[in-house]
């Protein structure tokens, strides 16, 4: 199962119709009706946030994956504790959609390797998903706890403040994993290849997390593969 077919499932297991419709109709067009613009990158490919956190290609997907089940986790933790009453289905509904337009943002960076922004958009991914919400009819209550993802609007609902916490969470993990794979692969450098380049490869060709797995239990192997990479591309 690939990523996007991960996070289609986790779209699937929302109950609320009303919540399930709309996620699941953006999932199958991720696109901007209310603009003329068109992406440069697929979504699928897309990273969630280049040189901070997830930067490599997927990271959007594996950064949403990560933040639905984080954001539950928190809403049942919340609820056993403190029983106070959260909509799950909003949470999850929410995460998935939260960063989903990121991949407008974005174009490859053939000289460092990964992604970098693109220089003519103009529209930040907080706004563009809620104008597209709006558009296709969502609920007032969906578009309000996706404005209160990153912070920007003061928060008015216990599902928004959850979103918030677990977009967080996952952002620090993902810059921490980062920054301890650049620094354990620095020396591809010494071969003349950037290591975000080198880096990117490795995500693509066998993920995140056999490229971590392996990290951890073969390092010396991992930077063969690192080198060998940074061979091809030249």
């Amino acid at each position: 199962m690939d990523l996007k077919e991960i996070v289609i499932e986790l779209a699937n297991s929302i109950a609320k119709d009303e919540y399930r419709r709309v996620v699941l109709d953006i999932l199958n067009n991720p696109v901007l009706t209310f603009s003329n613009a068109k992406p440069l990158i697929a979504f699928e490919n897309s990273p969630a946030a280049p040189r901070k956190h997830h930067f490599f290609s997927g990271g959007l997907l594996i950064h949403t994956i990560s933040v639905v089940l984080t954001a539950k986790c928190i809403a049942n933790t919340f609820k056993n504790v403190y029983g106070v009453d959260v909509d799950v289905d909003l949470v999850v509904a929410s995460a998935i959609l939260h960063d989903l337009f990121k991949y407008y943002q974005y174009v490859p960076d053939p000289t460092n390797g990964g992604y970098k922004p693109r220089e003519d958009w103009y529209l930040s991914h907080d706004y563009a998903v809620v104008a597209e919400l709006s558009r296709r009819g969502a609920p007032d209550v969906l578009i309000r706890v996706v404005s209160e993802a990153h912070g920007l609007s003061p928060f008015s609902t216990i599902e928004g403040l959850i979103l918030h916490l677990a977009d967080s969470v996952d952002a620090r993990f993902g810059e921490y994993i980062q920054n301890v794979l650049i620094s354990k692969l620095k020396d591809v450098e010494k071969e003349g290849c950037s290591v975000y380049k080198a880096l990117d490869e490795l995500v693509k060709a066998i993920g995140i997390k056999n490229l971590l797995k392996e990290l951890q239990e073969n390092r010396e192997n991992l930077m063969k593969r690192a080198v060998e990479i940074c061979r091809s591309q030249k």
